[in-house]
């Protein structure tokens, strides 16, 4: 997400007041996760207004429309790509990845399916596979079959990390704060992070808790294999999430701050909350 009614007052603070979220956001952050597309389509005028209020470098990720995804499950929808990708295809360079969600229920038996899909999307399209069957998750043959499909394929495995989500206790911060901490992790799926790049472009989607210590302990890791990937010339999407996302850019923080700790080669750019007083930092 690139705005939150929650970041003109803190994130955004030192910013003049603006009625353009993406352009602030972009100010910030060289990429933005697009879950608008997997629930409808926006109007080629927006798509335009994303392109002119971003930086040449920005790059968004969207997501397929569910219809492909999940009611057609990527049979017999060659239309609706055609036209979610002829939409988006305004952006250009910008448009970084497409993101390719699929339900628990595509399984192993499956795959042939997904062999067809990729093989019929435009050859300078970049994508990447979100799997949440656990079979997928294994370690056996049917996890290294899908691997070997997106390799073949040059396409992107998607890594959800949400050990620091199920982590902590559920009874910290009251009754409001249990009650979205539980619907949160409802939503999201409770997988094995099984690490492995099948494609140029490695995508992360982490979802930490509100205990600095917790996702430190998960974000560290993650820092040191995102370094390797950028030596091996990978170009690497890391994605922050907290159980509300207004607090999303404190974990990002949290994530630049221990990267450029490790990192020799590379530093990245502060957030503007770093430089804003003490008592807005939300861990």
């Amino acid at each position: 997400m690139w705005q939150h009614s929650h970041w003109p007052s803190t994130w955004f603070a030192n910013y003049p007041k603006s009625d353009n979220g993406l352009s602030l956001y972009a100010k910030e952050c060289n990429t933005v996760e697009g879950n608008t597309t997997f629930y409808s389509l926006p109007h080629q005028d927006a798509v335009a207004r994303w392109c002119d209020s971003t930086p040449d470098h920005f790059r968004f990720t969207f997501k397929f429309h569910q219809n492909i995804t999940h009611v057609h499950q990527l049979q017999h929808c060659d239309e609706e790509v055609a036209q979610q990708l002829a939409l988006l295809s305004p952006l250009k360079e910008k448009l970084g990845v497409m993101m390719l969600q699929l339900p628990a229920s595509f399984g192993p038996e499956k795959l042939s399916i997904l062999d067809t899909f990729l093989a019929a999307l435009p050859q300078e399209s970049n994508v990447a596979v979100e799997v949440r069957h656990l079979a997928f998750f294994a370690k056996g043959d049917e996890e290294k079959a899908l691997n070997q499909l997106l390799i073949r394929h040059g396409v992107n495995r998607i890594i959800m990390d949400t050990r620091a989500l199920f982590s902590g206790p559920l009874d910290a911060g009251g009754a409001d704060k249990r009650a979205m901490l539980e619907e949160v992790r409802q939503k999201k799926p409770r997988v094995p992070v099984n690490v492995i790049a099948t494609g140029n472009t490695p995508i992360v989607r982490f979802v930490g808790n509100d205990v600095d210590e917790d996702n430190r302990r998960c974000l560290l890791p993650w820092v040191k294999k995102v370094c390797h990937w950028q030596e091996e010339g990978k170009d690497v999407y890391f994605f922050c999430h907290r159980p509300d996302n207004k607090d999303a850019p404190w974990l990002a923080q949290q994530l630049i701050d221990i990267y450029n700790d490790y990192s020799s080669h590379y530093k990245l750019n502060n957030l503007a909350l770093r430089h804003q007083p003490a008592q807005i930092a939300l861990f």
